[in-house]
Protein backbone atom coordinates (compact mmCIF):
# COMPACT_ATOMS: atom_id res chain seq x y z
CA UNK A 1 0.00 0.00 0.00
CA UNK A 2 1.03 3.59 -0.51
CA UNK A 3 0.50 5.25 2.86
CA UNK A 4 0.72 8.74 4.30
CA UNK A 5 2.18 9.47 7.75
CA UNK A 6 1.25 12.89 9.15
CA UNK A 7 2.98 12.61 12.53
CA UNK A 8 5.37 15.34 13.66
CA UNK A 9 9.07 14.60 13.19
CA UNK A 10 11.08 12.67 14.21
CA UNK A 11 8.21 10.23 14.87
CA UNK A 12 6.91 10.53 11.32
CA UNK A 13 10.09 9.30 9.65
CA UNK A 14 10.51 6.57 12.28
CA UNK A 15 7.02 5.29 11.46
CA UNK A 16 7.70 5.55 7.72
CA UNK A 17 10.82 3.39 8.06
CA UNK A 18 8.82 0.74 9.90
CA UNK A 19 6.18 0.75 7.16
CA UNK A 20 8.79 0.41 4.43
CA UNK A 21 10.31 -2.54 6.27
CA UNK A 22 6.88 -4.20 6.02
CA UNK A 23 6.79 -3.71 2.26
CA UNK A 24 4.67 -0.54 2.05
CA UNK A 25 5.44 2.76 0.37
CA UNK A 26 5.38 5.54 2.94
CA UNK A 27 5.16 9.31 2.48
CA UNK A 28 5.72 11.73 5.35
CA UNK A 29 4.00 15.10 5.63
CA UNK A 30 4.09 16.44 9.20
CA UNK A 31 0.92 18.45 9.78
CA UNK A 32 1.85 19.42 13.33
CA UNK A 33 5.03 21.17 14.38
CA UNK A 34 6.12 20.61 17.98
CA UNK A 35 7.32 23.64 19.94
CA UNK A 36 8.82 23.35 23.42
CA UNK A 37 7.55 25.77 26.07
CA UNK A 38 10.96 26.60 27.45
CA UNK A 39 9.72 28.68 30.39
CA UNK A 40 7.01 26.25 31.54
CA UNK A 41 6.48 26.85 35.30
CA UNK A 42 7.20 23.41 36.78
CA UNK A 43 6.90 24.41 40.45
CA UNK A 44 8.86 23.22 43.44
CA UNK A 45 7.25 19.94 44.50
CA UNK A 46 7.87 17.62 46.18
CA UNK A 47 6.10 15.36 43.69
CA UNK A 48 4.71 11.90 44.29
CA UNK A 49 5.28 11.03 40.62
CA UNK A 50 5.65 12.44 37.13
CA UNK A 51 3.16 11.42 34.41
CA UNK A 52 3.71 11.59 30.65
CA UNK A 53 1.22 10.89 27.86
CA UNK A 54 3.59 11.88 25.06
CA UNK A 55 7.24 11.43 24.19
CA UNK A 56 7.13 15.10 23.14
CA UNK A 57 6.66 16.05 26.79
CA UNK A 58 9.62 13.88 27.81
CA UNK A 59 11.79 15.53 25.18
CA UNK A 60 10.65 18.96 26.35
CA UNK A 61 11.48 18.38 30.01
CA UNK A 62 14.86 16.92 29.00
CA UNK A 63 15.89 20.45 27.99
CA UNK A 64 14.22 22.21 30.96
CA UNK A 65 16.19 23.54 33.95
CA UNK A 66 13.96 21.51 36.32
CA UNK A 67 14.92 18.17 34.74
CA UNK A 68 17.61 17.28 37.28
CA UNK A 69 15.17 17.67 40.18
CA UNK A 70 12.77 15.15 38.63
CA UNK A 71 15.09 12.33 37.59
CA UNK A 72 14.69 10.44 40.88
CA UNK A 73 10.88 10.83 41.00
CA UNK A 74 8.83 7.77 39.89
CA UNK A 75 7.62 8.19 36.30
CA UNK A 76 4.45 6.74 34.75
CA UNK A 77 4.00 6.76 30.98
CA UNK A 78 1.06 6.01 28.70
CA UNK A 79 2.83 3.72 26.24
CA UNK A 80 6.01 2.07 25.03
CA UNK A 81 7.30 4.99 22.94
CA UNK A 82 6.93 7.39 25.86
CA UNK A 83 8.56 4.83 28.14
CA UNK A 84 11.55 4.57 25.80
CA UNK A 85 11.89 8.35 25.73
CA UNK A 86 11.81 8.50 29.54
CA UNK A 87 14.56 5.89 29.81
CA UNK A 88 16.61 7.79 27.22
CA UNK A 89 16.17 10.97 29.29
CA UNK A 90 17.69 9.01 32.23
CA UNK A 91 14.67 8.99 34.54
CA UNK A 92 15.48 6.40 37.18
CA UNK A 93 12.09 4.73 37.79
CA UNK A 94 9.80 4.29 34.79
CA UNK A 95 6.60 2.24 34.46
CA UNK A 96 4.27 2.18 31.46
CA UNK A 97 0.54 1.52 31.19
CA UNK A 98 0.85 0.33 27.55
CA UNK A 99 -2.57 1.78 26.82
CA UNK A 100 -4.51 5.04 26.84
CA UNK A 101 -4.99 7.82 29.39
CA UNK A 102 -7.52 5.75 31.35
CA UNK A 103 -5.01 2.89 31.56
CA UNK A 104 -2.35 5.32 32.75
CA UNK A 105 -4.65 6.61 35.49
CA UNK A 106 -5.35 3.03 36.53
CA UNK A 107 -1.64 2.26 36.75
CA UNK A 108 -0.97 5.32 38.89
CA UNK A 109 -3.88 4.49 41.20
CA UNK A 110 -2.61 0.92 41.59
CA UNK A 111 1.09 1.68 42.05
CA UNK A 112 1.35 5.10 43.65
CA UNK A 113 2.68 4.84 47.16
CA UNK A 114 2.71 8.55 48.05
CA UNK A 115 -0.86 9.87 48.20
CA UNK A 116 0.13 13.02 50.10
CA UNK A 117 2.05 14.91 47.43
CA UNK A 118 0.66 15.71 43.96
CA UNK A 119 1.45 14.02 40.66
CA UNK A 120 3.15 16.29 38.15
CA UNK A 121 1.55 15.79 34.73
CA UNK A 122 3.77 17.21 31.99
CA UNK A 123 1.68 17.50 28.85
CA UNK A 124 0.87 19.36 25.66
CA UNK A 125 -1.36 22.41 25.46
CA UNK A 126 -3.96 20.26 23.67
CA UNK A 127 -4.76 16.99 25.44
CA UNK A 128 -6.94 14.08 24.36
CA UNK A 129 -7.84 12.86 27.86
CA UNK A 130 -8.38 14.22 31.35
CA UNK A 131 -5.73 12.51 33.47
CA UNK A 132 -6.11 15.08 36.22
CA UNK A 133 -9.86 14.41 36.45
CA UNK A 134 -9.45 10.63 36.37
CA UNK A 135 -6.97 10.71 39.24
CA UNK A 136 -9.16 13.09 41.24
CA UNK A 137 -11.86 10.40 41.32
CA UNK A 138 -9.50 8.38 43.52
CA UNK A 139 -8.41 11.26 45.72
CA UNK A 140 -5.10 11.78 43.92
CA UNK A 141 -4.15 15.37 43.18
CA UNK A 142 -2.39 16.12 39.91
CA UNK A 143 -0.94 19.35 38.59
CA UNK A 144 -1.01 19.67 34.80
CA UNK A 145 1.82 21.72 33.32
CA UNK A 146 1.80 22.28 29.51
CA UNK A 147 5.40 21.91 28.40
CA UNK A 148 4.98 21.77 24.62
CA UNK A 149 2.51 22.83 21.95
CA UNK A 150 1.61 21.37 18.59
CA UNK A 151 1.19 24.04 15.92
CA UNK A 152 -1.15 22.93 13.12
CA UNK A 153 -0.44 23.43 9.42
CA UNK A 154 -3.04 25.48 7.53
CA UNK A 155 -2.44 23.91 4.12
CA UNK A 156 -1.16 20.64 2.73
CA UNK A 157 2.46 20.47 1.57
CA UNK A 158 2.58 20.69 -2.24
CA UNK A 159 3.78 17.10 -2.87
CA UNK A 160 0.96 15.76 -0.67
CA UNK A 161 -1.65 17.93 -2.41
CA UNK A 162 -0.60 16.48 -5.75
CA UNK A 163 -0.70 12.80 -4.73
CA UNK A 164 -4.14 13.17 -3.14
CA UNK A 165 -5.52 15.09 -6.11
CA UNK A 166 -4.14 12.46 -8.51
CA UNK A 167 -5.41 9.59 -6.31
CA UNK A 168 -1.89 8.19 -5.93
CA UNK A 169 -2.22 7.33 -2.25
CA UNK A 170 -4.17 4.52 -0.60
CA UNK A 171 -4.48 5.49 3.03
CA UNK A 172 -3.50 7.66 5.98
CA UNK A 173 -2.28 6.66 9.44
CA UNK A 174 -3.67 8.81 12.25
CA UNK A 175 -1.95 8.89 15.64
CA UNK A 176 -3.86 11.75 17.28
CA UNK A 177 -7.26 13.41 17.06
CA UNK A 178 -5.58 16.77 16.49
CA UNK A 179 -3.65 15.43 13.50
CA UNK A 180 -6.79 13.89 12.02
CA UNK A 181 -8.65 17.20 12.41
CA UNK A 182 -5.73 19.10 10.89
CA UNK A 183 -5.61 16.73 7.91
CA UNK A 184 -9.32 17.23 7.22
CA UNK A 185 -9.11 21.01 7.54
CA UNK A 186 -6.01 21.32 5.37
CA UNK A 187 -7.46 19.04 2.69
CA UNK A 188 -10.66 21.09 2.63
CA UNK A 189 -8.63 24.29 2.29
CA UNK A 190 -7.05 22.78 -0.85
CA UNK A 191 -10.42 21.82 -2.32
CA UNK A 192 -9.67 18.13 -1.74
CA UNK A 193 -12.31 17.26 0.83
CA UNK A 194 -13.96 14.48 -1.16
CA UNK A 195 -10.66 12.96 -2.25
CA UNK A 196 -9.37 12.93 1.33
CA UNK A 197 -12.54 11.30 2.68
CA UNK A 198 -12.35 8.57 0.04
CA UNK A 199 -8.96 7.38 1.38
CA UNK A 200 -8.60 4.54 3.86
CA UNK A 201 -8.04 5.93 7.35
CA UNK A 202 -6.19 3.85 9.95
CA UNK A 203 -6.68 5.19 13.49
CA UNK A 204 -5.00 4.45 16.80
CA UNK A 205 -8.27 4.81 18.76
CA UNK A 206 -12.00 5.47 18.44
CA UNK A 207 -11.48 9.02 19.69
CA UNK A 208 -9.05 9.70 16.85
CA UNK A 209 -11.48 8.18 14.34
CA UNK A 210 -14.41 10.32 15.53
CA UNK A 211 -13.75 13.47 13.44
CA UNK A 212 -13.11 11.35 10.33
CA UNK A 213 -16.39 9.49 10.74
CA UNK A 214 -18.23 12.71 11.48
CA UNK A 215 -16.86 14.21 8.27
CA UNK A 216 -18.13 11.22 6.27
CA UNK A 217 -14.94 9.24 5.60
CA UNK A 218 -15.78 6.05 3.70
CA UNK A 219 -13.20 3.67 5.21
CA UNK A 220 -12.18 4.11 8.85
CA UNK A 221 -10.40 1.31 10.73
CA UNK A 222 -9.54 1.41 14.44
CA UNK A 223 -6.69 -0.47 16.11
CA UNK A 224 -7.73 -3.01 18.74
CA UNK A 225 -5.17 -1.48 21.09
CA UNK A 226 -3.79 2.07 21.11
CA UNK A 227 -0.27 1.13 19.98
CA UNK A 228 1.59 1.06 16.70
CA UNK A 229 1.80 -2.73 16.47
CA UNK A 230 -2.00 -2.99 16.58
CA UNK A 231 -2.31 -0.11 14.11
CA UNK A 232 -0.01 -1.89 11.65
CA UNK A 233 -2.12 -5.04 12.00
CA UNK A 234 -4.97 -3.16 10.29
CA UNK A 235 -2.87 -2.88 7.16
CA UNK A 236 -2.89 -6.68 6.76
CA UNK A 237 -6.67 -7.08 6.93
Amino acid sequence: MRLLVTRPEPDGERTARSLRARGHEALTAPLLHIETIADAPIGNGPWAAVAFTSANAVNAIAAHPARAELLHVPVYTVGARTEEAAHAATFEQVQSAYGDVAALAGLIVARLGDRVHPVLYLAGEDRAGDLEGLLAEYGITARTVPIYRAVAAKRLPEPLRVVIADKRIDGVLHYSKRTAETFLAAAAAEGLREQSLALKHFCLSAEIAAPLRAAGADHVAIARRPDQHALFELLDL
